[in-house]
């Protein structure tokens, strides 16, 4: 696996954003059920990206009914190698400002209704998620917001809530205490599934807002985030193909391209050839 292919997911106007050449839109299928959309596959800076619309055409799907596991299983079967996501997010911190982008680095997880991983009865695994970011993609897409005279702050922990409203004060504060930096609604169980696909992923977070727990002061309304989101979009297509650009032209390999190895726990008799054969982008690997 020496030859980059990056998969971005991110906002569905970004895609038109980003300029990919011989572009093709292109629906795949999944057996977790529909994405979110069809693909848009081209080349872009001399790579391979395929990109996905995380909320569909229009942004027409909230975040607990984005189907996570068809997304990252479309993307796989597409030949992604790495996948980036480009999120808005609020901030929990006082230095992390409206405009700046973040290079998450972890994750606190709160949602509570989104299927979160591939695995189940009749195929149970256990994978690592301690550094749940590929270091090498962040370091990329935190040089290439610098190279691009952007703020980027490298590592944050994000606090991914149920949605769709916003949060309380109350919770705003709470977050803050457990050592949250960033909110959003879409990272989990986005990258819990990216790694048990054994890609390699990085979230770059565009600030909106400041979420709720500044006293004194309004919270975050839509049309807020929306305003910041639509001023970045340049910024996040030029900082996609900077990050490009600088890509070694050969892709060494990573540790997260083997996570799968030693996850399986269920012994190879007692599997469920169903689930098994779901599995076939995802694991097909160690499932032969």
């Amino acid at each position: 696996m020496n030859t980059w292919h990056i998969g971005v997911i991110g906002g569905s106007g970004l895609a038109g954003g980003v300029g990919l050449q011989q572009a093709q839109e292109i629906a795949v299928e999944s057996p977790f059920g529909e994405p979110s959309a069809a693909v848009t596959t081209g080349t872009l800076e001399g790579v391979r990206v395929t990109f996905l619309p995380r909320h569909g055409p229009g942004h027409a799907i909230p975040p607990a009914s984005v189907n996570y596991r068809a997304n990252i299983d479309v993307l796989k079967r597409c030949g992604v190698t790495d996948l980036i996501a480009l999120s808005a997010i609020g901030s929990l911190r006082a230095d992390m400002a409206p405009g700046q982008m973040v290079a998450v680095d972890q994750f606190i997880d709160r949602t509570v209704s989104r299927p979160a991983s591939y695995f189940g009865p009749g195929l149970v695994a256990h994978v690592s998620l301690a550094d749940p970011v590929c270091p090498r993609l962040a370091a990329g897409l935190a040089d290439a917001v610098e190279a691009e005279g952007a703020t980027v702050h490298r590592g944050g922990t994000y606090v991914a809530i149920e949605g769709p409203q916003f949060s309380t004060r109350a919770e705003s504060l709470l977050y803050r205490q457990w050592g949250g930096d960033v909110i959003g609604m879409t990272a989990m169980p986005e990258v819990r599934l990216a790694r048990e696909a054994e890609l390699p992923y990085a979230l770059l977070g565009m600030v909106t807002d400041y979420d709720a727990w500044r006293t004194g002061e309004s919270g975050v309304e839509a049309a807020e985030v929306l305003a910041v989101m639509h001023a970045n979009v340049a910024l996040a297509g030029k900082v996609l193909r900077r990050f490009l650009a600088a890509l070694p032209a050969r892709r060494e390999d990573s540790p997260i391209d083997r996570t799968l190895d030693h996850a399986i726990m269920t012994a190879e008799a007692a599997r469920d050839p169903m689930l098994v054969a779901k599995l076939g982008a995802v694991a097909g690997r160690v499932l032969g």
